[in-house]
């Protein structure tokens, strides 16, 4: 079972948001590139996976199309992924400002 937890943001830049979360979670982004999903940050963490990603994304016909086209005013998307539920992680998150919780699953 997997805990899947969706914020998003359009008051902080990726950039901002990688500050932000560096400083709650104690993490060290690196920048990745991908064809399909833009740039987007993503640190070594142990126990989980954390990921800043904007939510436009390079399109197939040179338009670009929206990571979580159900939040299309969002600009960028912090995803997270857990092996269980961790309260304290989300409470750390909760507490940046502008930074809002978009999506919870457990799969």
């Amino acid at each position: 079972m997997t805990d899947h937890h969706t914020y998003g943001t359009s008051t902080h830049t990726a950039d901002d948001l990688v500050r932000l979360v560096s400083v709650r979670l104690g993490l060290v982004f690196t920048e990745r590139d991908s064809d399909y999903r833009g740039v987007y940050r993503l640190p070594s963490s142990p126990g989980g996976r954390v990921e800043i990603q904007p939510n436009r994304i390079p399109g197939d016909n040179g338009q670009d199309d929206l990571y979580a086209p159900e939040h299309p005013s969002t600009q960028v998307l912090l995803l997270t992924i857990t092996p269980v539920a961790d309260p304290a992680m989300q409470a750390r998150l909760g507490s940046i400002e502008g930074l809002i919780h978009l999506n919870h699953e457990t799969v």
